[in-house]
């Protein structure tokens, strides 16, 4: 099915948009306007849609002139940041050979450094007429524009004044892995306005706990903008945790209490002033766009072929090794592209100290498999930026061959799981363990001790964000996730956990103890083992 020609409204004389250039991606303030680059292998027209400030009202729509080696661009002389914009891009609509492009659906920037509003759901949203006869084969009409945020042009400048990474040694790092909004939510010395926000994070009682706690490196959960499904939000829930990024270069609007980009920066700044290392988490295996009943949000109404891993023989379908509906294609050049170069904003514009990588296993994966050669690992290893930065892979995913700890290639650390359950089935008493804690102990030498790679390539953890936490450890036998209206189907029913002797809170003083032991005895286990050790903010106060 093709796309109707639209109305033509809303346009501006062709003299006003220059030609400009393809390059940087994304929309860039030299002093005098701004140029907008936008890949699309396989589109037929894109345009430039402007809105007033605060993105409710559609002004102008002008068509990007010119089309250099699939990237469509132009200049706007006029334009100056805080300009508020989107993208309408025309071609094909032909699921069934992997096309969708919908003219209908205003689509967000993938390099686009802020966000305007958020996501109100809509079956406006969605590029096929939910309901018809012909699925997501249908094409809708509808513009989504009332209901997607749009994206807003930045002026970078900055003055970091004199600060400098941390650059603290991998033998001396010790993770504290951190949720942005929860961390100072309900800290008594971060002011109410602030909680939950970059702004609160750097207040500096806060960071004087955790600096006293002795880590040296936060790790925050996912910050780039993410949207809240709407299966949540018919539960009356929220997405806390994140994972289902949608713009790779902006941060989540939520966590800016001031509405600017420089509050990231300042909250970067206060931390290396505290000697602390930023490490952010990072979700490059999947948007969220979902699989084809999915929304029309960004990358798949601007090249689903090119930006997607597809079905080879029916490219209606998405390969699905995320576990969440698609997967991003990074064995094709420019989706490699804007990983790197989001990777590299983050870490040079930022300042940002590491990553760590969600489904990092995705991210080394070509069609027929996981491969350490894969073009994004090698140039993570060769950029002269990211090869200085700490790199942290998640080793695993539901895809073939997903389980891959201990084989990713030097220069990255890897989180241990197996780690994780030994030294938890150790301490709850299970037979058998000895040898095999032995080696969790020595830094994993079975897995990591090869081609050079040092203890620190193993990050040992007890807990983490997905899981259990420490108090949780010692109190249930069993998940009790109710609070999720999900019936305590999510999450793994194979904690390796023990309540000491009733589950859940109790007054008895002998299991509480009990319990308290245990703790410690996770705590100095993860302390003196060889390798990197991650503790869960929240842990050390349970």
């Amino acid at each position: 099915m093709s796309p109707r020609t639209p109305k033509k409204n809303r346009s501006v004389a062709p003299s006003r948009i220059r030609e400009g250039m393809p390059f940087p991606l994304g929309a860039t303030w030299d002093g005098l306007g701004v140029n907008f680059a936008l890949f699309s292998a396989n589109a037929t027209k894109v345009e430039l849609c402007l809105f007033d400030s605060t993105g409710e009202k559609e002004l102008e729509r002008i068509e990007l002139p010119e089309y250099t080696d699939e990237i469509y661009h132009g200049y706007l002389p006029d334009a100056h940041p805080g300009l508020v914009y989107g993208y309408r891009v025309y071609g094909p609509y032909e699921p069934e050979n992997g096309h969708r492009f919908n003219h209908h659906k205003l689509l967000i920037d993938p390099y686009a450094k802020q966000l305007v509003g958020s996501l109100k759901w809509s079956e406006a949203l969605f590029g096929y007429t939910i309901g018809h006869p012909d699925g997501d084969l249908s094409f809708d009409e509808r513009d989504s524009a009332p209901f997607v945020p749009k994206c807003k042009v930045i002026d970078p400048a900055f003055t970091w004044g004199r600060d400098q990474r941390v650059q603290i040694p991998w033998e001396r790092t010790i993770l504290y892995e951190a949720h942005t909004r929860g961390i100072s939510m309900r800290h008594p010395a971060v002011p109410e306005a602030l909680r939950g926000t970059f702004a609160g994070l750097a207040n500096d009682e806060l960071l004087k706990h955790i600096k006293d706690l002795g880590v040296s490196s936060i790790e925050l959960l996912p910050i780039h903008a993410f949207v809240n499904d709407q299966h949540l939000l018919d539960k009356g829930l929220n997405n806390y945790w994140g994972y289902n990024s949608i713009a790779f270069f902006a941060p989540h609007p939520r966590y800016l209490a001031s509405g600017k980009i420089a509050e990231f920066k300042e909250m970067v700044a206060h931390l290396h002033d505290a000697g602390l290392e930023v490490i952010l988490d990072v979700v490059y295996n999947h948007t969220a766009e979902g699989n084809e009943r999915g929304p029309t949000l960004s990358m798949r109404g601007i090249d689903n072929a090119s930006y997607y891993r597809l079905m080879p023989d029916d490219k209606r379908y998405y390969i699905n090794d995320s576990g969440t509906g698609n997967t991003l294609d990074l064995s094709h050049p420019c989706v490699l592209q804007l990983v790197t170069d989001s990777l590299r904003y983050w870490a040079g514009e930022m300042h940002v100290d590491g990553f760590r990588f969600d489904l990092a296993t995705i991210l080394g994966r070509y069609h027929d498999g996981y491969s350490e050669r894969h073009g994004f690992l090698v140039a993570c290893r060769q950029d002269p930026m990211l090869s200085q930065v700490k790199l942290i892979a998640e080793p695993w995913d539901c895809g073939p061959g997903g389980y891959q700890v201990g084989n990713f290639a030097p220069g990255w650390a890897e989180w241990n799981d197996r780690f994780r359950d030994t030294v938890r089935a150790f301490w709850k008493g299970d037979e058998g363990q000895l040898a095999d804690f032995a080696s969790r102990m020595t830094a994993s030498g079975d897995m990591f001790n090869n081609r050079g790679r040092r203890p620190y390539a193993s990050v040992n953890f007890v807990t983490a964000h997905d899981g259990f936490t420490l108090r949780d450890l010692v109190s249930y036998n069993s998940k009790h996730n109710e609070d999720n209206d999900e019936n305590n189907q999510d999450g793994t029913d194979n904690n390796l956990s023990w309540n000491c002797g009733a589950e859940g809170p109790t007054d008895d003083p002998e299991i509480n103890a009990l319990r308290m032991r245990q703790m410690r005895n996770f705590f100095a286990t993860l302390l003196l083992a060889q390798g990197t050790p991650m503790i869960v903010a929240g842990d050390e106060v349970s």
